[in-house]
């Protein structure tokens, strides 16, 4: 999930997103059977055995394994023979995910869909219609997922992760912003806990290597006027992809592409969710200086937010050098030589070496 031109994820209102179709839950059969094979990839099951385990028939079985493979799911075999993995597919099953997720706020609630529209439109009607904190939508591919600004996503089936998850805090809309830093702080975190690679954040919640972007972060929110319904978090993250289109690869980048090898996505998923659980217990717990805590520590994890020549999308665009986050964990950019400080409330912020990286890649 890759939000191009490199735009910065941002905070915004809920609101119906009529290009992102809702994608069919993936049926939990699939899931079992995924798992029965993957827990004897050396033996050949007979349908028979398959039908039993499921409960359904052996023309039912043939029919899922047809899906699954319509899915890019590797089966071998037929049914007079019976069927084996051909490998091990790195599938974000709840099956594959829950597991390792265990103790946290989205152990028991993880909805998967092969195919989506967009994972933070499914997350947001389910916060509507009452779903429990803690519920996690993820995708293998989105068709139509956008992040601050209408910009679209370029998402490659099974090579990253596209994730949301549904919160409920007992938040003031003003402080809002504090879960788009520490959804960012968290992915950061998950990102150096599995790769050893240590991502630079860009305000209020992207994630790069250098100048290249490689996830995106997009937080929604439905709130009245003093208090906050719930909020969704959606994570993109660019982790197995090898390339990128002509237009996007010289300002996007991917896990794999950074370290030259191939990554669990199970393991990368479930990693963002145990952070995201410590992150935002923390934030719940500790109150206004665990909130002075994560805003210290965006500022520290980000070349961005301090002493960087950048050039702020906001009020017709304009140049600085960044001064830090404020109390709030807005962004201080200051402008005519030091005469004056602004305050970035929502506007897409680059260094001002990513801007002209891409007036050169446009000439």
């Amino acid at each position: 999930m890759t939000d191009f031109p490199t735009d910065n994820a941002g905070i915004a209102r809920s609101g119906q997103n009529r290009d992102a179709m809702e994608g069919t839950l993936t049926d939990e059969r699939l899931g079992h059977l995924v798992r029965l094979l993957g827990d004897h990839p050396t033996v050949v099951m007979s349908g028979t055995k398959i039908a039993d385990e499921l409960g359904v028939s052996r023309s039912e079985v043939w029919r899922l394994i047809e899906h699954l493979r319509e899915l890019g799911v590797q089966i071998e075999g037929h049914p007079a023979t019976g069927y084996q993995l051909g490998a091990i597919p790195d599938l974000l099953l709840p099956e594959a995910l829950e597991p390792q997720i265990k103790g946290t706020l989205f152990a028991h609630n993880v909805h998967h869909y092969f195919r989506i529209g967009s994972t933070n439109v499914a997350a947001m009607q389910a916060g509507a219609a009452g779903a429990p904190e803690g519920t996690v939508f993820v995708a293998e591919e989105q068709t139509a997922g956008k992040g601050r600004g209408g910009h679209s996503w370029h998402s490659v089936e099974s090579a990253g992760i596209y994730c949301s998850v549904l919160l409920r805090p007992r938040v003031a809309p003003a402080d809002a912003l504090i879960l788009a830093l520490a959804a960012g702080v968290a992915t950061a975190d998950a990102i150096a806990s599995v790769t050893g690679l240590a991502p630079d954040l860009r305000w209020p919640n992207d994630l790069l290597f250098g100048l290249k972007k490689f996830c995106g972060i997009l937080t929604e929110l439905n709130a009245e006027a003093t208090r906050v319904r719930y909020v969704v978090i959606g994570v993109g993250i660019n982790v197995n992809h090898q390339e990128f289109p002509e237009e996007i690869s010289k300002v996007a980048t991917s896990l794999r592409l950074e370290s030259g090898r191939v990554w669990s996505r199970v393991e990368v998923a479930a990693a963002l969710l145990k952070s995201l659980d410590r992150v935002y217990a923390e934030l719940l717990r500790g109150g206004a200086e665990a909130r002075r805590g994560m805003i210290a520590r965006f500022q520290e994890m980000s070349s961005l937010a301090k002493d960087r020549r950048v050039f702020v999308e906001e009020d017709g665009g304009y140049a600085g050098t960044s001064a830090g986050l404020d109390e709030r964990g807005f962004l201080q950019v200051s402008t005519n030589h030091g005469k004056s400080v602004r305050t970035v409330l929502s506007g897409g912020v680059r260094s001002i070496e990513d801007v002209e990286g891409i007036r050169q890649l446009h000439h």
